[in-house]
């Protein structure tokens, strides 16, 4: 099967296959305000359930609130290496899964289900409709980072409440992503997770299915 883009496209096509999960590569520098509002921009025009836009962003670079969140993931993904054995403990100790101080900033994204009001239009048989609307808001800000030529990395080795209290938010508002984002040095070609041995992308013909969901 081909994939490749027509030259007309392919800049969008470049940049989605260049996005990478970065952490080792970060320089530290400071982004400059200008880039920073181009990104959280392109974030907040993603597209959203009922046009709810029910996101925030909470801008963490206090040395002192990343450390502790660094910390914290330290401690979770202690637990989690606790659980493997053999050949993926060795592949999962060579991983690094940080990069939050780093970066410098850390952007963590909320989800508030309460915004746009008790009638959400398009979400009353699909609740998780305004979630998946984050994510929108977040492939939107890695998309826009990577053409900025900044790199971004989402730690998920947190809980949940730990975090909402570390950045004061209500109890109502979920937090969905810690992102890592900053200067870099470069992106790797291969994502870290298949570069390592954790796993490989499997093959498109693999997901794609004709009419009805087949077994493969």
């Amino acid at each position: 099967m081909n994939t490749a883009a027509p030259p007309s496209l392919g800049g969008l096509y470049d940049v989605i296959h260049r996005r990478r999960d970065t952490r080792r590569e970060f320089t530290g520098a400071p982004i400059a305000d200008d880039v920073l509002m181009r990104v959280l921009s392109a974030a907040h025009a993603a597209p959203s359930v009922g046009m709810s836009q029910p996101w925030d962003f909470v801008l963490v670079r206090a040395p002192e609130t990343l450390a502790a969140f660094r910390d914290h993931v330290a401690q979770e993904r202690a637990v989690f290496a606790d659980t493997l054995s053999g050949e993926r403990a060795e592949v999962f100790a060579r991983i690094k899964i940080e990069g939050i101080c780093e970066s410098g900033l850390g952007i963590v994204v909320g989800y508030d289900p309460t915004r746009g009001g008790p009638q959400i239009l398009g979400r009353h048989a699909i609740d998780d409709a305004g979630l998946y609307s984050v994510i929108c808001a977040i492939q939107n800000l890695w998309l826009a980072a990577t053409v900025e030529g900044l790199g971004v990395g989402w730690v998920s080795f947190y809980r949940e409440e730990f975090l909402r209290s570390l950045v004061d938010m209500p109890d109502h508002v979920r937090p969905v992503a810690w992102l890592c984002v900053g200067q870099v040095a470069d992106l790797p070609e291969v994502p870290d997770l298949e570069r390592y041995g954790w796993r490989n992308r499997c093959p498109l013909d693999t997901v794609v299915h004709e009419e009805r969901y087949r077994p493969r």
